[in-house]
């Protein structure tokens, strides 16, 4: 109230504070009201707390019903969920057998194959047992598809016995106890391991634990060390699993090194199957195709050239390629690894020969036979000419 009008101030009313220009009072109901706004927060947190602790009491009285009412909804959840996805997706029902035979009749990988446009997976079928197809070998290039088809065999093989339907159009699921995987490339440099030790390691387990129950997926075994090193420990990895407790394991190998296919030559479970690839003119088209037999190419130069390496550095690992396959010295005795079609280094000395000898002539012959026209006599004569043309005169 302004000083001009404090005589009209009720006398119920309360001086609280004097101002410059007036005063200010406060009523008995204002006091009230202010009292009410001041409790009334620490009133609700009171209220809550009660109404919380009754309601705990209450599902505490409940508890029993109330988990076995929880764990029905989650199984209808997650039944209803794969019987959804199933239906989506074309799944069929596997046959669950108490034997150890896996038969996968076009069977897709359930993760691939959706984030793929429609109708651009190629489904493929795969068959394994403990009596003639324990081991496959599967060979072909980088990108072909060989880590899908590990991934998603032990995806069906989960799926199926975890009671779900299965990504193929059927499937007949012997009973597995563990799935052992060794896939990719990864290290622990923090305790001192490389990529390699981290595989061995992976690779040790499962040579400890597989039973002839098991499903084992080994993808690129001994491919961190050099090349004898590496091929000598996949061989004797499959071997060991081959004949392991001396029943074997389910074994899918995934690899590129070309010598494994050899093993079917002393294993007598083993089989050899790959990747399609239909190659032309010096580049290759992905079939995704599981096929019976070996292959001995891994079509790396063709896939570095997909990703874009520099077409002179494709020519120069042809040359390194060709040179690899032909062997390890050149005529001067310079590893056949750096040799190269421009021509010999002027620095290379060359021994002179008293008596040259005929290679010209002589490669002329050879690529001038017709073998496959020619008899054994034929060709017994022919050594005998060849034998006589080296001879010095």
């Amino acid at each position: 109230m302004s000083r001009a009008n404090l005589h009209l101030v009720p006398d119920d009313f309360q001086r609280r504070q004097t101002l410059a220009n007036g005063e200010r009072f406060l009523t008995p109901e204002l006091q009230e009201y202010e009292t009410q706004v001041l409790e009334a927060e620490e009133k609700r947190w009171a209220l809550e707390v009660q109404i919380f602790q009754e309601l705990r009491h209450r599902v505490a009285r409940e508890n029993q019903r109330l988990q076995e009412a929880a764990e029905r909804v989650s199984d209808l959840d997650v039944l209803a969920s794969l019987a959804q996805v199933a239906q989506e997706n074309h799944y069929c029902k596997p046959l669950i057998r108490d034997g150890e035979a896996l038969v996968i009749r076009e069977g897709r990988h359930p993760v691939i194959e959706k984030n793929l446009p429609a109708q651009r997976f190629v489904p493929n079928s795969l068959a394994l047992d403990n009596e003639e197809r324990q081991m496959i070998i599967i060979t072909g290039p980088n990108m072909a598809g060989k880590s899908t088809i590990l991934r998603q065999t032990a995806l069906i093989v989960l799926m199926a016995q975890m009671g779900s339907l299965v990504p193929a159009e059927t499937a007949e699921i012997g009973l597995v106890d563990q799935i052992f995987t060794r896939v990719g490339a990864s290290d622990d440099l923090s305790q001192g391991q490389s990529t390699f030790m981290v595989e061995m390691q992976e690779t040790a387990r499962i040579l400890h634990q597989a039973t002839e129950r098991s499903l084992v997926l080994l993808d690129e075994i001994g491919r961190g060390t050099s090349t004898y090193d590496g091929l000598s420990i996949a061989w004797a990895v499959a071997e060991y699993l081959h004949d392991l407790r001396g029943q074997g394991v389910k074994t899918l190998f995934a690899t590129h090194y070309h010598e494994l296919t050899d093993l079917t030559q002393t294993k007598k479970k083993v089989k050899n199957v790959h990747v399609a690839v239909k190659e032309f003119n010096n580049r290759i088209l992905f079939l995704r195709k599981l096929q019976e037999g070996g292959t001995s190419r891994s079509y790396g130069i063709q896939v570095a050239r997909l990703a874009g390496i520099p077409e002179a550095v494709i020519a120069r690992a042809r040359e390194v390629l060709e040179n690899l396959e032909q062997g390890e010295l050149d005529p001067w005795g310079i590893p056949a690894l750096a040799r190269s079609t421009q021509g010999i280094t002027e620095n290379i000395p060359v021994q002179m020969e008293i008596f040259p000898r005929p290679e010209g002539l002589l490669e002329q012959k050879v690529r001038n036979l017709d073998l496959e026209h020619m008899t054994p006599f034929q060709a017994l004569l022919t050594l005998k000419e060849l034998k006589e043309s080296l001879s010095c005169p």
